[in-house]
Formats: structure tokens, C-alpha cells, sequence
């Protein structure tokens, strides 16, 4: 089976939180957000949120062609002037 991959540009959004935590949303992905100690942490553990978000319910896998079910989201590190 050919494994085909696209990338998807979203945009992580930082926001300072309670207690010293920094809040990271992906309002592409509505509901998608996490938070971290620190950006790098907030970030990947967005990142694991979205691909939470994205991966189809065991119960939707059914009947589905397993290519069609794969993905490569990338996440870029640049910064957008403001």
C-alpha cells in the first residue's frame, strides 16, 4: 500500500495562563489546546493534543482504507510579526 503524506500549516497560538503556565490553542482545530511549564512543552503537548483530535474513533475505522487514514501534520517553529 503507498503511504501518501500532506502538510497542513496551522498555527499554534501561546497565552499566558494560571500559575505560570503558558496556554497553547490551535484555533484551526476548535477544542485543541493544551499547556505547558514552558513554550517547548506547551507546544509539543499541543501537538499531541491535535493528533488526538485528528485520529478517527476506533468504532469509524471500520470499512475505511487504513491509507486513508494516515497523516503527517507539520508544525513550523516561525514566528509571526506582529
Amino acid at each position: 500500500m503507498k503511504e501518501s503524506t500532506e502538510d497542513l500549516e496551522i498555527s499554534v497560538v501561546y497565552e499566558a495562563g494560571e500559575d505560570g503556565w503558558i496556554v497553547a490553542t490551535i484555533h484551526e482545530v476548535p477544542g485543541t489546546f493544551s499547556q505547558g511549564r514552558t513554550r517547548d512543552e506547551a507546544r509539543r503537548n499541543v501537538i499531541d493534543a491535535l493528533r488526538l483530535m485528528l485520529a478517527p474513533h476506533p468504532s469509524q475505522h471500520e470499512g475505511l482504507d487504513q491509507e486513508r487514514l494516515r497523516a503527517t501534520v507539520t508544525v513550523s517553529r516561525r514566528r509571526r510579526n506582529s
